[in-house]
């Protein structure tokens, strides 16, 4: 056993530990009938809640919104021009908050070619800082200091970064009650935008007020949504369809710190809770339940909940040391992707081991059992609630754990099938880390440059399952641009979804060697324990 691996963690007493992957649930009604009143028009067609999956956060920021998979679906819908959402696009600017790494590399490319030699190192650090200067000026201190005034609430209410108990508890008036007072720092690895995570809530939630300007939570400001419109149409919807997806930020730090911390005292309180990785299932099922309470009050005709996936196929924990077994769908060691397999050290690099994966993935289990359960008890109450395979979509996707390994491939599992338009790329979109040369990409695809977050065209795939939900289970009426019905069954535009995708269509050609680049980069700036 290396120095590393005995001080960590134990599981908690409890925790089911699972030999075998849970089962997603195939049908998101639960098998239990509902009579769903569909009389009048809900003012508002697509409301959603969730982390930073629902927020559109990609590549290191939250930037280009207007792809998220919400927007994607609005469109779909017929309703993108009316879509509330917030946006983050400095005109001219160097991209989102904190840090477009896209971006950062076609400008560092332009600069540096697709290489970076040692003598080139001190011209780069100082072409770095003045990048990242321009990027906090304008987010601190510039025209991206305030959010845009609104008058109405947003439909897309979810926020990059927070759990179930910020989704409870946090309001723009709290949220700027703890925000520092920002400094203009000049010291490289601290030079990100301060308070970054806050900045970008303002944006969602600066328009949240109910009676009396008060502010709202995300669950407070879908309740509101929920009442609007109901008197003059005669409905008791406000809301056709909300979505609900939260949890992952429960468990995802496991792998952006590569540490197991399990969630202990303070759990439940947002000034306490940020030393936890992991939330206990007891902890995540009495936030869970809260959740559920905010939720039920909401006058929205069809709910869909997503399940949490297991963030331990995120490539930005990579597997090393080979599979621990035949038939086993976890590897010895995860560490960060830049670093070489053959020059791995237990020792002195950081990571997380094949036990500490599968306690992450049980908790994350009996998470998805607390979230299934929820909406079972809601169709029970009569209430339009569904079941959104969020975890289940990546398990069938996951690249390393199951493609690769018929071995390790549990019963149930049968791959995914991509879109004719992305089944048809060459190389074939999967979850490895994002590779690409002067020639195109080479490998990766569904994870954009964070290795935690989708790229555009993962969005979509998400996209066409909420639809499909919409549309085969919930009978929502998609219409198009001409306010034609959509014939059943609808689904996503791959094509102009595809032709968003700048990281697909012209992804930077330096990412032979992106992973020793972005390694540079983070032995410099810890970016990836300061962007989560």
């Amino acid at each position: 056993m290396s120095t590393n691996d005995a001080r960590r963690e134990a599981p908690p007493a409890g925790l089911k530990i699972n030999r075998e992957p849970r089962e997603p649930e195939d049908d998101p009604t639960l098998g239990i009938p509902v009579d769903v009143d569909r009389t009048g028009s809900p003012r508002n067609r697509l409301v959603t809640i969730g982390d930073s999956v629902t927020h559109g956060f990609m590549s290191g920021a939250i930037f280009r919104t207007d792809l998220s998979w919400p927007a994607i679906v609005a469109y779909e819908l017929g309703t993108f021009e009316t879509f509330r959402y917030p946006r983050y696009e400095p005109p001219g600017g160097p991209g989102g908050i904190p840090i477009d790494i896209e971006r950062a590399l076609d400008v560092f490319e332009s600069r540096f070619g697709s290489e970076l030699n040692w003598h080139e190192i001190v011209g780069a650090l100082r072409w770095l800082h003045g990048y990242l200067d321009k990027i906090e000026d304008y987010w601190e201190r510039g025209d991206g200091a305030d959010p845009p005034a609104r008058k109405e609430i947003l439909h897309n209410l979810a926020i990059y970064g927070w759990d179930l108990r910020d989704t409870l508890s946090l309001t723009a008036t709290k949220i700027r009650q703890r925000m520092g007072r920002p400094r203009d720092d000049t010291w490289l690895p601290k030079q990100k935008v301060e308070d970054d995570n806050d900045r970008a809530a303002l944006y969602v939630l600066e328009s949240a007020r109910g009676a009396r300007n008060r502010a709202l939570t995300p669950l407070e400001a879908a309740q509101e949504l929920g009442k609007q419109g109901t008197e003059e149409t005669g409905d008791g919807h406000g809301i056709e369809t909300l979505v609900v997806i939260l949890g992952a930020n429960n468990a995802l730090q496991s792998v952006t710190k590569l540490k197991v911390a399990w969630s202990g005292p303070g759990y439940d309180d947002v000034a306490r809770k940020g030393g936890y990785t992991v939330w206990r299932p007891q902890h995540f099922e009495k936030e869970w339940k809260l959740v559920v309470d905010q939720v039920r009050q909401v006058r929205a005709r069809h709910v869909i909940v997503g399940t949490v996936p297991a963030v331990t196929i995120a490539p930005i924990a990579k597997g090393v040391g080979g599979k621990v077994a035949r038939g086993s769908r976890y590897f010895r060691y995860y560490t960060r992707p830049w670093i070489p397999e053959a020059d791995f050290e237990p020792d002195s690099d950081e990571h997380i081991t094949e036990d500490e994966a599968r306690w992450v993935d049980s908790a994350i289990d009996a998470f998805n059992g607390t979230i299934i359960q929820s909406v079972k008890e809601a169709r029970e109450d009569g209430l339009d609630w569904y079941v959104f395979e969020l975890g289940g979509l990546l398990d069938r996707l996951a690249t390393r754990r199951y493609i690769a390994d018929p071995a390790a491939r549990p019963a149930w599992w049968t791959p995914y099938p991509l879109p004719p338009a992305l089944a048809g790329l060459d190389p074939v979109p999967n979850t490895r880390f994002f590779a690409s040369g002067p020639d195109g990409r080479t490998d990766g695809g569904l994870f954009s440059l964070d290795g935690i977050h989708p790229t555009t065209i993962s969005s979509g795939v998400i996209a066409h399952e909420v639809m499909a939900i919409m549309d085969r289970s919930a009978h929502v009426v998609f219409r198009k641009p001409t306010g034609e019905v959509r014939p059943s069954p609808v689904g996503v535009d791959f094509g102009r979804v595809l032709a968003a995708d700048t990281l697909i269509s012209s992804p930077p050609t330096s990412l032979s060697s992106n992973l020793a680049t972005l390694g540079w980069l983070d032995d410099r700036l810890d970016w990836v324990r300061a962007l989560f």
